[in-house]
């Protein structure tokens, strides 16, 4: 939007100066100067952008020739417009304007007398400068396409990636309980049943004693591989995985840091729920406030045990923090858990820093 604005302003400068320096009758100029500019605010909305450049080609051309004493200025209003078009209008469309401003300027040129060899070469040299223009504008475009499209391809990768992962680990872990199950679980079942037998041929306490430590040995074994066939639900380790699904899932780049004894801290589920949603909610500011598409992510061990998180972004002409939902419920749901949160905000970074006590707290 400031971008429009500039270009606006320059517009209504190069029109007053015309109307000031060479009009021929003020009030008729300022009457087409209010309908160009009623024009100009069109192009934001209108759906053909490229009619709207011809109108105010036109236009310009039509009073230069008509109201003003010298071609100059006029012109220099139609070079204008040409390099605002050349930011907006596709390829095609502007092609076709280029051709329309050179023949009107030439025209304007050739009618008034003013035209001679040093004005035409002139002419020509700013047209090709313009061009080179375009085509850098076209460059830059077709380049930020590119770049969404890989950009869209690496985060469908990721994601893919991703479930690869979980599945293999999965899989991984369904094994090796099906392999405790068939192998210890049934020697250990056959064990007891030998034990029962030689309890039967001989009444002797020891035997009775092994049968205890064989069924409590096959209760942990079964315990184990219940354990392994269902997802983890509780730790750091689910953090990590959430993260990176958040981050393919996401238009954001998490660049994602661990620091040493992270992942040997307990939490319990309600806790890893809250330092997830904060991690959560503060990408989603990145995204939605602060036009930043990398987000660092901190996760620390501190000297008392607890959890440090810190998450800050790139900012750009913050405004003052305000806690609206978003922070209100972030700060609740540290607040829940017993933990601490600070939020604050430099001119160039906005910061989320805090702590979680760890499960044994």
């Amino acid at each position: 939007m400031k971008l429009f604005w500039f270009r606006f302003v320059i517009f209504s400068v190069l029109w007053i100066l015309l109307i000031m320096i060479d009009s021929k009758q003020v009030p008729v100029s300022i009457i087409i100067f209010a309908l160009s500019l009623g024009i100009y605010f069109l192009l934001s909305i209108h759906k053909l952008p490229s009619m709207l450049y011809i109108s105010l080609a036109i236009i310009v051309f039509i009073h230069g020739f008509l109201l003003t004493n010298n071609v100059m200025l006029g012109v220099l209003l139609i070079l204008y417009l040409l390099i605002d078009a050349s930011f907006r209008l596709k390829e095609k469309q502007f092609v076709s304007y280029f051709v329309v401003t050179m023949i009107l300027t030439l025209l304007l040129f050739f009618i008034r007398g003013e035209a001679t060899f040093e004005i035409v070469i002139m002419l020509v040299f700013l047209y090709y400068l313009i061009l080179i223009i375009s085509r850098m504008t076209v460059d830059r475009k077709e380049q930020a396409e590119i770049y969404d499209q890989l950009r869209g391809e690496y985060r469908n990768l990721k994601r893919m990636n991703l479930t690869a992962e979980n599945n293999a680990r999965l899989e991984e872990r369904t094994k090796i309980a099906r392999d405790i199950h068939d192998s210890v679980g049934h020697r250990l079942t056959a064990l007891i049943m030998k034990l029962e037998m030689l309890m039967i041929q001989d009444s002797n306490n020891s035997f009775g004693e092994l049968k205890k430590m064989a069924n409590e040995s096959l209760e942990e074994t079964r315990h184990a591989v219940k354990v392994l066939q269902t997802e983890e639900d509780e730790g750091i380790a689910t953090i990590v995985h959430l993260i990176r699904k958040l981050e393919a899932e996401s238009h954001v780049l998490v660049q994602f840091t661990m620091k040493q004894g992270v992942l040997s801290v307990p939490m319990t589920n309600d806790r890893s729920v809250a330092l997830y949603r904060v991690i959560q909610e503060s990408l989603t500011n990145a995204m939605r406030h602060a036009g930043s598409r990398e987000v660092q992510v901190i996760l620390g061990k501190s000297a008392t045990g607890d959890i440090s998180f810190e998450i800050n972004n790139a900012v750009l002409n913050p405004p003052p923090i305000t806690y609206g939902f978003g922070l209100t419920n972030m700060k609740r749901r540290i607040d829940e858990v017993k933990g601490t949160l600070s939020i604050y905000q430099t001119d160039r970074q906005f910061v989320v820093t805090g702590s979680i006590p760890s499960e044994g707290d």
